[in-house]
C-alpha cells in the first residue's frame, strides 16, 4: 500500500520501520530533517513538504499534542487539503478527545476517512513492531487499514465506530500507567527507608502479584533510577494527565489521582525535570523521604 508517515520521534520512526519491513511503500516526513535519513536507508521515500507524504490511500500521523497534530491537519498544503477523497487519515498520536472529534468531522466533510489509533508501548517495543493498538472509527475504514495496524503492534484492540473513543481508552491508560508509577515511587521510598534493598523489593513484586509489564519496567527504572535519556518525556506526561482531567471534567468524572499525578509533574517539571523520562515522577517520593543520592539525576528535586 502506497503510504506517508509524518512524525519520526522516538515512536514514530520504530512505526514508520515496521511498515516499510512490511513491505509497504512509505514516504516519511519530519520537520528535522536528519530524522529522515535513516528510515530513507532502510527504504523510505523522503517527503520535503507535509504534502509529499499526502499523496497515497493513507497517511499516519505520530506527533506531540494537539497543537502539533491540528497543525500539520489546518496548514497550507496540510493533511487536510492535500489527501485525496476516499484517503484516510489515521492518527496514532496522543491527543484530547476534542481534538478527535474535530479531526473525524472535518476528513468526513472533505469527503476523508479519519481512525484513530493510538498506541500503548515504549520506543524499544515501537522499533520491534510490537505495539498495542487501540483502534476506532467507521467500520469500513479500519478495515481498509487493518493491515497496516497490525504491522505496526502485536495485538490491535476495535474499541468501537467513533474515533475519539480510543483516545479517550489510550488517556486512560496512561493515567493508570502514571498512578503505577507514583504509587511504585511511594513504595520504595517507604521500604527504603526501613532499609530494605529496593532491587530485592521489586523482585518480590514481580515474581509474585505484580508480574505486569508495567511494574516490570517502571520498577526497574526506578530502582535503577535511569530517567535519561527519556522514553517518554516528563512534559508529554503532564499533557496527557491534563488531557485525562480535560476529558473527565466534561464527562462529569471526578477523578482526584489524576489532580494529585498533575501536581508531581507540575513539580517535576517546575524543579528542572522537563528532560527526564516520564517515570522520573516517582523519585519524588525518595526526595521527599530523604533517600536520593546527591548527583543522582539533580532535575529530580
Amino acid at each position: 500500500m502506497k503510504i506517508g508517515f509524518i512524525g519520526l520521534g522516538h515512536m514514530g520512526a520504530g512505526m514508520a520501520g515496521s511498515l516499510i519491513r512490511a513491505g509497504h511503500e512509505v514516504t516519511v516526513y519530519n520537520r528535522t530533517r536528519d530524522k529522515v535519513r535513516p528510515l530513507v536507508a532502510l527504504g523510505a521515500k523522503p517527503g520535503n513538504t507535509v504534502a509529499d507524504a499526502c499523496t497515497g490511500e493513507v497517511v499516519f500521523t505520530m506527533l506531540a499534542d494537539d497543537a502539533a497534530v491540528d497543525g500539520v491537519v489546518s496548514e497550507s498544503n496540510g493533511v487536510l487539503g492535500s489527501l485525496a477523497r476516499g484517503a484516510i487519515h489515521i492518527s496514532s498520536s496522543t491527543i484530547s478527545v476534542a481534538l478527535s472529534e474535530s479531526l473525524s468531522q472535518r476528513h468526513a466533510g472533505a469527503g476523508q476517512g479519519f481512525v484513530s489509533a493510538p498506541v500503548f508501548g515504549r520506543p524499544d517495543v515501537a522499533a520491534s513492531g510490537k505495539l498495542f493498538v487501540v483502534s476506532a472509527g467507521p467500520k469500513q475504514e479500519r478495515e481498509r487499514v487493518s493491515a497496516l495496524l497490525e504491522a505496526i503492534g502485536q495485538k490491535v484492540f476495535t474499541v468501537s465506530d467513533r474515533a475519539p473513543d480510543a483516545n479517550l481508552v489510550k488517556l486512560s491508560g496512561n493515567f493508570l500507567i502514571t498512578s503505577v508509577i507514583e504509587a511504585l515511587g511511594e513504595a520504595l521510598a517507604l521500604i527504603g527507608k526501613g532499609g530494605i534493598d529496593r532491587a530485592q523489593y521489586m523482585e518480590i513484586l514481580t515474581s509474585t502479584l505484580f508480574g505486569a509489564p508495567i511494574y516490570q519496567t517502571y520498577g526497574k527504572l526506578l530502582v535503577e533510577r535511569r530517567f535519561a535519556p527519556a522514553g517518554f518525556a516528563a512534559p508529554l506526561g503532564q499533557k496527557d494527565i491534563r488531557l485525562v482531567l480535560a476529558a473527565a471534567e466534561t464527562l462529569g468524572v471526578p477523578l482526584p489521582i489524576a489532580s494529585l499525578v498533575r501536581d508531581r509533574f507540575l513539580r517535576l517539571i517546575s524543579q528542572g525535570g522537563e528532560g527526564l523520562d516520564w517515570s522520573a515522577i516517582g523519585e519524588l517520593a525518595a526526595r521527599d523521604a530523604g533517600l536520593t543520592p546527591p548527583g543522582v539525576d539533580a532535575g529530580v528535586g
